[in-house]
């Protein structure tokens, strides 16, 4: 099949919809499994945030949910396509062209500066490389890392590269964004200048946006939270449980 790559809302107005989603790992001649049976819908026009202890199944979930990882058993539609329906090919531009994803390890290039770094998206998708870079950089400015536009990523802190790395994730404004710990190397001031920033790009009635976090100083932000516990969702709530 051929991806559309601005595929319309579902009927139930969900970004993602999961359905018996299970991920399987071998560890020696063991099989562990990591997620059991996921049923979730992540809705379109709000900031979700998923929380839990390490090891729990977070960053997996994410994976599968943005067609990095393939489940082992179940169903991933994200804005009504069945994304482990299409080829590699369709997959990976079907990702292109609706997905950001803000990685913990930042994945930045360390042989070209940040603002091409944070350009990467758009040229991919065949924007002339100097308007990528004048939208990368009017990009790093609303994260207010205008000044580093030309530093490598060894020039730069890791608070800078983790809003490089975010800068990459927005600038093509993704239909949805999916972010593992964003705000993990910033101060309380970056961060929910972040998270600011992730509410008003990626939140809208077309856009959703998914957020792996443990930092508890933007946990007020959040529209919706969810908890994972041994691979398997235990709170689904618009605050967190009073036993976390």
């Amino acid at each position: 099949m051929t991806a559309d790559p601005h595929p319309a809302p579902s009927q139930n107005d969900a970004a993602i919809a999961t359905r018996g989603v299970t991920r399987d790992f071998k560890a020696g001649q063991r099989n562990i499994t990591v997620l059991h049976g996921i049923d979730l819908d992540i809705r379109a026009g709000e900031l979700t945030y998923l929380v839990g202890e390490s090891g729990s199944g977070k960053t997996t979930l994410i994976s599968i949910m943005c067609g990095i990882l393939w489940p082992t058993e179940g169903k991933v539609e994200v804005f009504g396509t069945d994304i482990y329906a299409l080829s590699d090919t369709e997959l990976v531009e079907f990702r292109l062209q609706n997905i950001g994803f803000i990685f913990q390890q930042y994945n930045l290039i360390p042989s070209i500066d940040a603002a091409s770094n944070a350009a990467v998206p758009l040229i991919a998708q065949g924007m002339p490389r100097l308007e990528a870079r004048e939208r990368a950089i009017a990009m790093m400015e609303k994260l207010n890392i205008g000044d580093q536009i030309d530093k490598l990523p060894s020039q730069l802190s890791g608070g800078q590269q983790q809003r490089v790395a975010i800068a990459r994730a927005l600038v093509h404004e993704p239909r949805l964004v999916v972010c593992d710990e964003p705000t993990a190397a910033l101060d309380a001031g970056s961060g929910r200048r972040v998270m600011d920033l992730l509410r008003q790009v990626a939140v809208a009635e077309d856009r959703a946006c998914i957020i792996v976090t443990h930092d508890n100083r933007v946990f007020d932000l959040a529209d919706r939270i969810l908890v994972l516990e041994d691979g398997e969702i235990t709170h689904d709530g618009t605050e967190m449980p009073e036993d976390h």
